[in-house]
C-alpha cells in the first residue's frame, strides 16, 4: 500500500505548484478512486507489466483480491493551511462505497467528503496537531495511525496510513489512506491461522490490529500485565511499521 500512496505523493507534489485547486481535486480524485474500487495500481507497476517485467497472476498493491471488497474505505490528500496564501486548509477526500453507514446509508460508488454536512469537525480546524498529519510533517516520513474509531467518516476501525507531499523542502500536506480493520482481518486472518501458534499483528506502539490469541482483542495494547511480550517471538513486517507476536510453546 505505501507503495501507492508513493506513487500519489510524487504525482501531487509535482502538481501542487502548476495547477489550480479544482485541477489538483481532478487529479486526486483519479488517483485514490481506482483504490476505493480495489482496482489500484501505481504507474511504475503498470511500466513495468506493458513492458513484460512485471509479475503476472497476482492482485496489485493496493487492490482488492478478486472477488474481495477493497481494503481501503477512504482516501485523498490534506493540503496544509498556508499551501497557498490566502486559502483555507483543504481537503481532497474520497469515501469508498458503505454499507449501513450510520450518517450515510449504502453507497454504491466513491463520494467525496463534504465536511459541511458533518457535524463535531471542530477539531478539525487545527488538524495539523492530529497525529496522522502531525507526525509525517515532523519525521518527513510514512506514518501509520491507529487502530481507531474513525467517528468522521466511517464510524468503524480503521488504521490512516499517511505520507508528506514536500514542495521545494516544505510540507504542502500529506497524502494518506483509510484501512479497514475489519476487511484487512478478513485477508489476513488465513495467514494467521495457518502459524503453528497463536500470533497478532501489532503497529509501533504495541496496539493489536489482528489477533489469532484469544484473550489479546483489537485495540489491547501489549506488553500488558496478562501478556508479557517475554512470553512471545516478535518479528517485523519488512517495509511496514508493524510486527507479527507468535507465542512462544511452553518448555
Amino acid at each position: 500500500m505505501f507503495t501507492v500512496l508513493e506513487d500519489w505523493r510524487d504525482r501531487v507534489a509535482a502538481a501542487v505548484p502548476l495547477t489550480t485547486t479544482t485541477e489538483l481535486d481532478a487529479l486526486v480524485e483519479t488517483l485514490v478512486v481506482p483504490a476505493l474500487l480495489g482496482e489500484a495500481e501505481p504507474a511504475a507497476h503498470r511500466d513495468a507489466a506493458q513492458h513484460g517485467t512485471g509479475q503476472h497472476g497476482t492482485a496489485p498493491h493496493g487492490a482488492a483480491p478478486h472477488g474481495a471488497p477493497a481494503l481501503l474505505v477512504g482516501a485523498g490528500f490534506i493540503a496544509t493551511a498556508d499551501y497557498r496564501p490566502g486559502r483555507p486548509a483543504h481537503f481532497a477526500w474520497w469515501l469508498g462505497p458503505l454499507a449501513s453507514n450510520p450518517l450515510l446509508g449504502t453507497t454504491l460508488s466513491p463520494t467525496r467528503l463534504d465536511l459541511a454536512a458533518r457535524v463535531h469537525t471542530e477539531y478539525l480546524r487545527d488538524f495539523r496537531g492530529l497525529e496522522w498529519y502531525r507526525v509525517p510533517e515532523a519525521t518527513g516520513r510514512a506514518h501509520v495511525t491507529g487502530p481507531y474509531v474513525d467517528h468522521l467518516c466511517t464510524f468503524d476501525f480503521i488504521v490512516t496510513l499517511t505520507l508528506p507531499v514536500q514542495v521545494d523542502g516544505g510540507t504542502v500536506g500529506v497524502i494518506g489512506a483509510d484501512v479497514s480493520v475489519t476487511r484487512l482481518e478478513q485477508a489476513l486472518l488465513p495467514v494467521l491461522l495457518g502459524l503453528s501458534a497463536p500470533a497478532a499483528l501489532v503497529n509501533a506502539v504495541g496496539r493489536v490490529m489482528i489477533s489469532t490469541e484469544a484473550t489479546l482483542a483489537a485495540g489491547d495494547i501489549v506488553p500488558n500485565p496478562g501478556h508479557p511480550l517475554t512470553g512471545y517471538d516478535r518479528v517485523p513486517c519488512p517495509g511496514i511499521p508493524f510486527d507479527v507476536i507468535v507465542r512462544r510453546p511452553p518448555e
